[in-house]
């Protein structure tokens, strides 16, 4: 079993994520993964989200170059954030 097997996925397979500098904690957005961005975000260590209104994976900085390097993987006491 995987640890990705312990998210509580909604309805649409998808759990919200929040990015956090690391830091300071500071929070930098609000976002949503779904079970394949999430595995590529720990694979890579760089932030990979979904994007519903596109419906599709979306690489933080593909574009912009401003990419999010991801240190550690938190779930809350819930395990649907």
């Amino acid at each position: 079993m995987s640890w990705l097997d312990e998210v509580n996925w909604d309805a649409n397979g998808l759990v919200p994520v929040i990015a956090q500098e690391f830091d300071t904690g500071k929070v930098l957005m609000f976002a949503w993964m779904n079970r394949e961005a999430l595995q590529l975000t720990s694979d890579s260590k760089q932030a990979v989200y979904w994007s519903r209104s596109r419906n599709k994976l979306w690489r933080k900085g593909e574009e912009s170059g401003h990419i999010q390097k991801v240190h550690e993987i938190r779930l809350d006491c819930d395990e649907d954030v």
